[in-house]
C-alpha cells in the first residue's frame, strides 16, 4: 500500500520552489497580522 504514489509525488524530493515559500510567507504574515490585531483589540477594549 505504501508503494502507491500520488501524481506529482516523485518530484517532492527536490527543494521547495521559491513561489511556494513566498505564498507561505504571505499567508503567514496575514494570519499573524490578524491574530495580533485581534489580541491588541481585546487588550485595548
Amino acid at each position: 500500500m505504501s508503494d502507491l504514489k500520488l501524481p506529482g509525488e516523485e518530484k517532492k524530493k527536490k527543494e521547495t520552489s521559491f513561489a511556494r515559500v513566498a505564498i507561505w510567507i504571505i499567508v503567514g504574515g496575514i494570519g499573524l497580522y490578524t491574530l495580533l490585531s485581534g489580541i491588541v483589540g481585546i487588550v485595548n477594549s
